[in-house]
């Protein structure tokens, strides 16, 4: 597609661009969504600089490319639950997302996408890392594709969110998914199990599961794969979950970095 109204600026061959030319704050025309639908397809992660809004225009923005999505592990905002804060401090004993992961993929439909909008962040530090999974599926041998074709993998969201949670009848979505998932929009195949969800491969020996767990997350965690954006203050990064992994750097402690995501739902189970 030619862009005629973003400007994009690619910042991988693999992953990821910068667009400019566009208020978030402001309304979007149809033309501009169907540009920045495009420009996710193309890139998987989008960003964009000096932006700023509010939960409403968060919200706003998310609508414009599909239905909010509540977070199925933690509570978003209490005026505005399909909102969740993103924050960490001097006080913080954990923050969310220092492990490679694509989001609620124990979810029975994972979702689409997330829109993380960060307004304050660090001086040094708390760069957030995003790995495409067209590019490690693509990087393996055509014998390993070959195996994996129609396996199912197990993604169980007990063990992420327990340790965080204070109701003990709260439970937690546990689905099966296929370890190799064909986009419905893009039609590229991608590997579609990470290390913070997935638990093990359907009809393996747990140790045969995780030889082969094991060798796929180092093998999608080549830097090779990946691209790493440096936050600055009212920045916001766009990705596309059901091709990309993403990580948060905790190397900015006890420094603040604070914002809010919404999470855009998906209308069907990964094929």
């Amino acid at each position: 597609m030619d862009y005629e109204i973003l400007e994009i600026k690619p910042m991988t061959a693999n992953i990821g661009a910068e667009i400019f030319g566009v208020d978030l704050s402001e309304p979007l025309t149809d033309p501009v969504i169907a540009e920045l639908r495009q420009a996710i397809t193309d890139y998987q992660v989008i960003f964009f600089r000096d932006q700023h809004i509010d939960h409403d225009g968060h919200k706003t923005l998310g609508k414009a490319f599909g239905e909010l999505a509540i977070h199925s592990g933690v509570a978003g905002l209490a005026d505005h639950p399909e909102i969740v804060a993103i924050h960490a401090d001097a006080n913080s004993k954990f923050i969310a997302g220092d492990n490679w992961h694509s989001d609620l993929t124990c979810n029975e439909i994972p979702p689409m996408g997330s829109i993380l909008y960060l307004h304050t962040v660090p001086e040094v530090g708390g760069d957030t890392l995003f790995a495409s999974m067209y590019a490690a599926y693509d990087a393996l041998s055509d014998r390993m594709k070959a195996y994996l074709d129609g396996l199912y993998a197990v993604h169980d969201g007990e063990h992420v969110y327990r340790p965080i949670t204070n109701d003990p009848d709260k439970k937690f979505p546990c689905n099966e998914h296929p370890v190799v998932r064909t986009h419905p929009v893009s039609g590229k195949k991608g590997i579609f199990v990470n290390p913070s969800y997935t638990t093990k491969i359907v009809g393996m020996r747990k140790d045969e599961s995780d030889g082969i767990l094991q060798m796929l997350y180092k093998h999608c965690s080549n830097p090779n794969f990946q691209v790493r954006f440096r936050w600055q203050p009212n920045s916001i990064a766009f990705w596309d979950n059901r091709c990309t992994w993403h990580l948060a750097v905790w190397d900015y402690f006890p420094q603040t970095r604070s914002g809010f995501r919404v999470t855009i739902a998906e209308d069907k189970r990964p094929a």
